[in-house]
């Protein structure tokens, strides 16, 4: 028995808490950390992210400047906590736009046939087949760079997926026999989408906005890199990376330390994600 215990991957197996510790624990530990120093960030004991110390630029971490300076003598923790808010800024507005846009385009589309519904998978198919950053680049730069309008571009970029999603989940539940006792009784269309259906498609909307949460978090650093997402001084994680991208070999840390924590951000949401999914679908697990 004890030799089939220790066997690889048997006591992880027969660990199921320890498996969700790690799984979505650490996880919401790290985002939980990240909503923190965005919040707290003008309380906290922190420099000033955009006081400059030419004197000591680069300077790696140490005892003063917990995780070191930038090329500009800038404090890159202080910079990160305050990053940390365009992220948190952009990644609650823009999928909250693609959520309530594509959910409406999304049922619009099940629920009724004919005209309507061509031109709704018309619109859809003709905004997936342009390519999703370029039109975001687009159109951040007709709107001006602020954090804002990079969340409102994005939050237009994620409108189709969110639609097909919904119109996936609707197609099968307009049949059912809770909307046909619903439609017998009188209700209208609309409360049937809102009250009928919509409950019941809402945990993969969720569970899809959570996931997509990481994609805007990426596509704000891809744009904030090409100098069209939020203008210095305000720091972004994205504009922190294109900050050191021509010293990686002098300085490495002014990069990659918020490269890390753009990562983990990322991946501690789309382990989320997963957990959210396998627990509406045992089965995937």
């Amino acid at each position: 028995m004890r030799a089939e215990w220790l066997a690889p991957g048997r006591w992880w197996r027969g660990k199921p808490r320890a498996r969700a510790l790690l799984r979505l624990g650490l996880p919401c530990a790290w985002l939980l950390g990240v909503l923190f120093l965005a919040l707290a960030a003008d309380w906290l004991p922190l420099p000033s992210p955009t006081d400059m110390d030419f004197a000591a630029a680069g300077q790696g971490p140490g005892a003063a400047h917990l995780l070191g300076l930038d090329l500009d003598g800038r404090d890159i923790f202080a910079r990160l906590a305050h990053g940390a808010r365009v992220s948190l800024i952009v990644c609650s507005v823009a999928p909250l736009i693609g959520l309530v846009f594509g959910s409406v385009l999304g049922l619009l589309a099940a629920y009724y046939g004919g005209a309507l519904r061509t031109a709704i998978l018309a619109l859809l198919d003709a905004m997936l087949a342009f390519p999703s950053l370029v039109f975001a680049l687009g159109l951040t730069v007709v709107l001006g760079p602020s954090v804002h309008n990079v969340a409102l571009a994005l939050g237009v970029m994620s409108i189709p997926a969110f639609a097909r999603i919904a119109r996936a989940n609707a197609l099968p539940l307009i049949g059912r026999e809770f909307v046909l006792a619903a439609r017998t009784a009188g209700a209208s269309d609309w409360q049937i989408m809102l009250r009928e259906i919509l409950p019941n498609m809402a945990l993969s909307l969720l569970t899809y906005a959570l996931t997509i949460t990481s994609v805007m978090i990426v596509a704000e650093g891809s744009l904030s890199f090409l100098g069209v997402g939020v203008p210095p001084p305000t720091p972004s994680w994205g504009g922190m990376i294109a900050d050191g991208r021509e010293s990686l070999e002098r300085v490495p840390h002014v990069s990659l330390i918020p490269a890390a924590a753009m990562f983990l951000t990322v991946l501690s949401l789309n382990l989320l994600g997963d957990g959210l999914r396998q627990r509406r679908s045992p089965g995937l697990a």
